[in-house]
Parts: C-alpha cells; sequence; structure tokens
C-alpha cells in the first residue's frame, strides 16, 4: 500500500471513529432520555430520526475513501457501506455495554465515550481492502471479544471477591475460630456490625444431635459480670482465671452451659446444650485468629454470610 493510500486510509478509519464517538453516545443518551421521560413510545421517533442521520453522516465521511475503499466509489455503494458499518459497530457496541453492566472495567466516562467509535472503525477496516489493515482490525476484534468475555469478567469478579473479603475483615479482632468438637463441622459464620458467630453441628446432620454456637463481640463491661438472673434456674459463677460460667436449667431437665472468656480486646461465649463443659472448653482453648485460607474455605463453601 503506497504512502497516499495508508494516508487516505488512515484518515478514513479516523473519520468514521471520530464521527460515531461523538455521535453514536449522544444517540444512546437522547433514546434513555426519551424513553425515561415518555415510555418506549416516546423513543421510537429519536431512533427513527437518530439512526438514518448517522448512516447519512456516516456515507458522507466515506467520501475521501473513494479510492481506497470501493464500496464508497458511488452514492449507492457508500450509502450500503453505512448501513453495513452502522449494523456492525452497533453489534460491538451492544457486546460492550454488556460486559459494562457485567462490571467489566472500561475506564473513566471520556474513554468510554471514545471506545464508542472503535467497533464503527473496526468494522469500517474490514472493508478497506489491504491484508494488514484487515488482519489490525481482526487483531482488535478478537481482542476485544478476549477481554470483554473472559479477562474483564475475571478481573471484575476478583475484585468484586476482594471488596467481599475486605468487607469481612472490617474488624479482624473479632474474627476468631476454634477447633470443631469431634463430630462436629462449621456449619455457619456470620459476621454482623460488631460481632462474629459461628455455629458447629454433626458432621452426619439428621443423624446426629448437636450444637454449639461461638460469639465473639467487643465487651460491655470493663471486666466481666454475671448478669441479673431472670429466674432461678440460671446459675452464674466467675473463677479466679476470669471465666464465666452461666448454667440455663431447660424444661424436661437439660441444661444450657454458656462459657465467657475474655480474647484480647474481644469477648468470645461457646453456648452449647449437647456439649459438655470439657468440650467447650477445649473450643475455647483453641480460639485462634481467622486465617485467610479459612476464610477463603468458608467463602468457597458458602458458609458464611454479613449481616447489617
Amino acid at each position: 500500500m503506497h504512502s497516499g493510500r495508508r494516508a487516505l486510509t488512515a484518515l478514513h478509519l479516523f473519520l468514521v471513529w471520530a464521527l460515531t464517538a461523538a455521535v453514536v453516545p449522544t444517540l444512546g443518551y437522547g433514546l434513555v432520555l426519551s424513553n425515561w421521560g415518555g415510555g418506549a413510545g416516546a423513543a421510537v421517533p429519536v431512533f427513527a430520526l437518530g439512526v438514518p442521520l448517522t448512516v447519512g453522516l456516516l456515507a458522507t465521511a466515506g467520501l475521501p475513501a473513494r479510492t481506497v475503499v470501493p464500496l464508497c466509489g458511488s452514492a449507492s455503494q457508500r450509502l450500503g457501506w453505512a448501513v453495513l458499518v452502522f449494523v456492525l459497530g452497533t453489534l460491538g457496541v451492544l457486546g460492550g455495554l454488556a460486559a459494562y453492566f457485567g462490571e467489566v472495567e472500561l475506564g473513566s466516562a471520556g474513554i468510554r465515550i471514545a471506545l464508542t467509535g472503535v467497533p464503527y472503525a473496526v468494522a469500517a477496516a474490514l472493508f478497506v481492502p489491504g491484508r494488514w489493515v484487515r488482519l489490525g482490525a481482526l487483531t482488535v476484534l478478537a481482542s476485544a471479544a478476549a477481554y470483554g468475555g473472559y479477562i474483564g469478567p475475571a478481573q471484575a469478579q476478583q475484585r468484586q471477591h476482594e471488596a467481599e473479603v475486605a468487607r469481612y475483615r472490617e474488624k479482624p479482632e473479632l474474627l476468631y475460630l476454634g477447633a470443631a468438637p469431634p463430630g462436629m463441622q462449621v456449619s455457619r459464620a456470620e459476621v454482623g456490625p460488631a460481632s462474629f458467630s459461628v455455629e458447629y453441628l454433626p458432621v452426619r446432620a439428621g443423624y446426629e444431635v448437636g450444637y454449639v454456637g461461638l460469639t465473639v463481640s467487643p465487651p460491655l463491661t470493663p471486666a466481666l459480670r454475671c448478669p441479673e438472673p431472670a429466674d432461678t434456674r440460671m446459675t452464674c459463677t466467675i473463677d479466679a482465671h476470669g471465666e464465666m460460667r452461666i448454667v440455663r436449667g431447660l424444661p424436661g431437665g437439660s441444661r444450657e452451659v454458656t462459657l465467657v472468656r475474655r480474647l484480647g480486646n474481644a469477648e468470645a461465649q461457646v453456648t452449647s446444650q449437647t456439649l459438655d463443659e470439657p468440650g467447650l472448653r477445649d473450643l475455647l482453648r483453641t480460639l485462634r485468629p481467622l486465617s485467610d485460607t479459612e476464610l477463603e474455605k468458608l467463602m468457597r463453601e458458602k458458609k458464611i454470610n454479613y449481616r447489617n
């Protein structure tokens, strides 16, 4: 391709890009505003006026390429070329919108407006009879498809995952996990604004009965203090090591045992009606800060959630 033809081709593709980058976002904005203000019927006149106008401007932009693009040789051919470029480019824009609403990162508003013209320039390049120009257009098309279909969504998912981890880690001083009692496993964990709770259930749920609850929260008092008993069925003691033991009698002769212990700047509480006191103390003894690996595992297994 001679230098003169290269310059004409570059000018041709630049004109297509600049024109569509200016007109198509305006047309889309007008369609959104008219649809929002007056319903789908109000958008029809905007569409009926905007599309022919855009096609006509594209046909005009094809004038300098009369000697470069065979489909731009005559007025009727330029009109057909403009329709093809508009249709193909609009399909590319719709793909970009799908990626954008799928939270794929496409840059600032200015960059997104500039990107609007790229699919039309790529479509126009496909009609230029030059091997390298078409190869370049196909390369751009393949790169856009790879980014919009695979790379971008993966990055968006990673950003969402990192944001979710950061939300769970807002109060790391409360995130403690203990070794599951024998025959039990973590069933569910919940992060609240001022607490972290974990439920342990039997591994063979449905065949065995058992429940242990762990709650870690900021201390409410400078030192552990027994609550005022609501009835005579509750007893509370605090031993020399500062551990509080609460026993509540339940109907039917069963009882619920709660052990509370200070844990740095937090207060850990374990409760169960089925696990004995040595088992609850073992759970308290094995409490450790929730590791990244353990948090990832809970998230992967969908066993943790955030409560507002």
